[in-house]
């Protein structure tokens, strides 16, 4: 059998020419680079491969391979490194429209929060004792402000009931004692608002039987009440009888004395009688009575 030897392989050059031919290959490989690098690659196009030499049975130069390396990683450079003019705009937009979203979404999303229901806590001792020691303060207070309001309270109405009577005294005897002839025959009627019981009687007898000789005599009686008081009342809750002094000064005229006039000075102690809301006189008597009409 006959067999070819194998060609053989071309030798690589050494000594001097070695480093003519690695300073010639670096030399264009670095021409190569920049030129490579100023001139963008396609988006589209693969980074081109190296080609296989053990295929071919080829030993790979050290030059060739010291060229393609540095092409390869320009444009893997190229590659990983984004457009610094189209980038950062693209990221503004996307980040301002996800922050709109994310805005947007809970106005729509947002749901009203649950209402939690407590359960019923009982008072505890101490808030019932507290409660009940105000209760009581203020029950005691409140009695107290009562029973120390009601002695004040009683002496008013007292008060106002003694102011009543002084009036109605004062009233009565004036419109007992003053008349004159041409009103002298109503005057019973005029005074029996003031008077009750048998008094009212007794004053009615006693009118009628001076009113025509006091008619004829012309007789002008002018009494005027200089004070009164009231001197009892019984009982002193709720008074239903009374005695009141009253003090008057009484002037009379007639043309029969030619019109001199003749002065009294008169007190009366009269006792009263409540009758509803009024009071009225169920007797008077003279205290002191005197005659101060000069004398011709």
């Amino acid at each position: 059998m006959t067999s070819e030897a194998p060609s053989e392989a071309p030798k690589a050059p050494m000594g001097k020419a070695a480093r003519k031919v690695r300073s010639a290959g670096a030399s264009e490989s670095s021409e190569d680079v920049v030129a490579e690098t100023d001139a963008p690659a396609p988006a589209d196009e693969p980074p081109a491969e190296p080609e296989n030499h053990a295929e071919s049975g080829e030993e790979a130069d050290p030059a060739i391979e010291t060229q393609s390396a540095p092409v390869a990683e320009a444009d893997e450079t190229a590659e990983s490194e984004p457009d610094p003019e189209t980038t950062p705009v693209a990221e503004t937009e996307d980040a301002s429209v996800a922050e709109t979203d994310s805005a947007a979404e809970p106005a729509v999303g947002t749901e009203a929060e649950p209402v939690v229901l407590v359960p019923h806590r009982p008072a505890g001792r101490r808030a019932l004792v507290a409660t009940a020691v105000a209760s009581v303060v203020f029950v005691g207070a409140a009695g107290f402000a009562a029973a120390m309001a009601q002695p004040y309270l009683s002496d008013r109405a007292l008060v106002q009931t003694k102011l009543n009577i002084a009036r109605t005294a004062t009233d009565a005897i004036t419109t007992l004692w003053t008349y004159t002839p041409d009103d002298m025959v109503t005057l019973a009627d005029r005074a029996s608002v003031f008077l009750y019981g048998d008094f009212a009687d007794e004053y009615r007898r006693y009118i009628d039987a001076i009113v025509e000789p006091n008619k004829q005599a012309q007789v002008t009686n002018t009494t005027q009440v200089m004070g009164a008081a009231v001197e009892s009342v019984s009982p002193p809750g709720i008074p239903n009888e009374a005695t009141a002094i009253v003090y008057t000064n009484s002037v009379a005229t007639s043309p029969v004395t030619k019109n001199i006039p003749s002065l009294r000075y008169l007190s009366y102690r009269l006792t009263m009688k409540r009758d509803g809301s009024d009071w009225r006189i169920t007797r008077m008597s003279t205290i002191t009575s005197f005659d101060l009409t000069p004398q011709l």
